[in-house]
């Protein structure tokens, strides 16, 4: 049937709008983004994630909805890696050590001694070649956005100063990782395992004499400020974490969404890394405005420490060779990348 010159104009006009303008016609998708974080709304990370989703919101005009979930309101600390592997959330952050054995190739990090600074340890962790060819893949079923680390840990004790090797014997000492567990073992003290979310009441009850964690946790997350009298400024240890998404959900996001998330943690090594060491300060004083004393071992003791770190990553990377895994190369790229990463970034051990 012919159609009025009236009509013609009208359906071309039509057809032409939807071709120029197909969003007035087309609603763009959005997508939910469930983040699973176990440490609290106030914590640096948690503050940091809230900021990153926020700028990826705006960025992609309200395609990418972002709902947070921290202090651990999805389920225990343990589970958050799962949750974004199984899809109950798109996204985790999560503490590599809360489930001792999964992650053992990243989790060589943490071996004492091994990095000076959060900066350090971050760029080393996601230094390119690294995760391509050892870490992704102990992260089967997810998308690995960004590793971490926090600013190194030192220990912290109620009653008595540690200042020589010998101060350790007979302290109960929390620990974070199996490599510290063994540390404090070493050290000749007792290592116990105690949640984060626990390590001021037991150490108020007398059930632990110390606990092992950086100045930011100390003084800021668990708020041991006039609980630990003492700090002995080892910087012996870091912890990894990570934020990680679904990968079937990140596979289905269209390509732009994609690389949008992926450019947003692409280049942010020192970024985050000095956001980590930066809560040194805020901790520290938090602890010395509750009577605390900040004690430096002379290098005679710190020499006697660094042997018996030696000692315990040797027997770990030992054990792990015997079950077949690549440990000691991931060690010697860590430490060559340690050590090259030391000379441009915060050291607390220059």
């Amino acid at each position: 049937m012919a159609l009025s010159r009236r009509q013609w104009v009208t359906r071309s006009a039509v057809a032409t709008g939807m071709v120029a303008f197909p969003s007035l016609v087309l609603p763009q998708q959005k997508f939910e983004v469930k983040v699973a974080n176990f440490v609290g709304p106030q914590h640096f990370q948690s503050q940091w994630l809230v900021k990153w989703g926020e700028a990826l919101e705006k960025k992609s005009n309200g395609r990418l909805s972002f709902k947070h979930f921290p202090g651990a309101q999805m389920g225990p600390t343990p589970k958050h890696f799962d949750f974004a592997r199984d899809g109950t959330a798109e996204m985790s952050f999560f503490l590599h050590g809360s489930t001792p054995g999964r992650f053992q190739l990243t989790e060589i990090v943490n071996m004492p001694y091994l990095v000076g600074s959060a900066e350090i340890g971050i760029k080393v962790l996601n230094d390119p070649e690294l995760r391509a060819k050892y870490l992704d893949a102990e992260h089967r079923g997810t998308k690995v956005l960004f590793l971490f680390t926090h600013q190194p840990g030192s220990v912290h004790t109620t009653k008595k100063a540690i200042r020589t090797l010998d101060d350790f014997k007979g302290q109960r000492l929390r620990f974070s990782t199996p490599a510290i567990r063994e540390f404090i073992a070493a050290l000749g003290a007792t290592p116990v395992g105690v949640p984060p979310t626990e390590v001021a009441e037991q150490l108020q009850k007398g059930t632990l004499d110390g606990a092992f964690t950086d100045y930011g946790g100390a003084g800021i997350a668990w708020k041991l400020g006039g609980i630990c009298k003492f700090t002995t400024e080892m910087y012996c240890f870091v912890s990894s974490f990570a934020v990680v998404a679904n990968e079937g959900w990140f596979a289905k996001l269209p390509p732009d969404l994609q690389a949008m998330i992926t450019e947003s943690v692409t280049g942010i090594e020192r970024e985050i890394g000095q956001g980590w060491d930066a809560l040194d300060v805020p901790g520290k004083k938090a602890m010395m405005d509750g009577g605390g004393e900040g004690i430096r071992l002379v290098k005679a003791e710190d020499d006697k420490l660094r042997k018996i770190g030696a000692d315990i990553t040797e027997s770990n990377l030992k054990a792990m060779e015997a079950k077949g895994l690549p440990a000691r190369s991931v060690y010697s790229l860590m430490k060559a990348l340690a050590e090259k990463h030391a000379k441009t970034s915060k050291n607390f051990w220059a």
